[in-house]
């Protein structure tokens, strides 16, 4: 019998927050082979959890409480390396890559655009080095990258889309560089499953009160290299769960 992988994506926006909201519940719960993390917005040595039978690798950014990533595995890597080798994006803690024996892992948090698209260009430029990143993987084996990508892909995954067009995370330019890295090669997981489904979101603002009335977008993803389609098996998004502006994400593969 092929034994399935559960993986977890969540945007926790804070783990330390998160943890007091929680975290450590839905964890044990879920019970993921391997559970990734974005926006831990924590420095080295600012959070301990204990998670036994689980190994644990974190990224932090160079500013303090701000971006930062984390894995956590129940099989240890072969390899694990931290950022994608480009010195201007490699101060923020967004990347970290597991390397196993059948696959790369990579967990991601994409830069926002910011409130008046201050950061486009600097965001495109991110898109680029990251896409060329996972082909340049993708030559030695497959691919799975999971995270906050930042990006509502099209019309079906954000509830406004008329009135949003301008703002970031839902731009022309953002939802571009997704639609060239699946036509690179890659597959949006949840779209495999539910090419036509609507109104399943992962991102809430806290204004508005827009989680309950479920005005959200989906901007956290699981996307896997082609070679991956034979062992997809689920995906799904899991909006139940609060703890964060973000629900958290789920692949399972065989």
């Amino acid at each position: 019998m092929i034994k399935e992988l559960k993986f977890i994506s969540w945007n926790v926006n804070g783990i330390r927050a998160t943890l007091k909201k929680g975290f450590m519940e839905y964890f044990n719960e879920i019970n993921a082979d391997v559970f990734c993390l974005q926006e831990t917005k924590c420095q080295v040595g600012q959070v301990e959890i204990d998670l036994p039978g689980y190994h644990q690798y974190w990224n932090a950014a160079v500013k303090k409480g701000y971006s930062g990533t984390a894995i956590f595995t129940k099989e240890k890597p072969i390899n694990v390396t931290y950022d994608i080798g480009i010195e201007h994006h490699d101060q923020e803690g967004r990347v970290i890559t597991a390397e196993y024996l059948e696959y790369y892992l990579i967990t991601c948090y994409t830069p926002n655009s910011k409130r008046g698209l201050e950061r486009l260009d600097d965001r495109m430029d991110f898109e680029d080095a990251i896409r060329e990143y996972m082909l340049k993987l993708n030559k030695k084996k497959p691919v799975i990258i999971c995270g906050d990508l930042n990006v509502a892909h099209t019309e079906m995954d954000i509830k406004n889309a008329k009135t949003n067009r301008m703002s970031a995370g839902f731009t022309e330019q953002e939802r571009g560089k997704m639609t060239k890295l699946l036509s690179s090669g890659f597959i949006d997981t949840f779209r495999y499953f539910y090419p036509d489904v609507l109104h399943r979101y992962s991102w809430w603002s806290y204004m508005g009160n827009a989680r309950a009335n479920n005005t959200g977008w989906r901007i956290d993803y699981f996307i896997t290299t082609k070679d991956f389609e034979n062992r997809l098996v689920s995906a799904d998004i899991h909006d139940q769960v609060l703890g964060s502006d973000h629900c958290p994400v789920e692949l399972v593969i065989r």
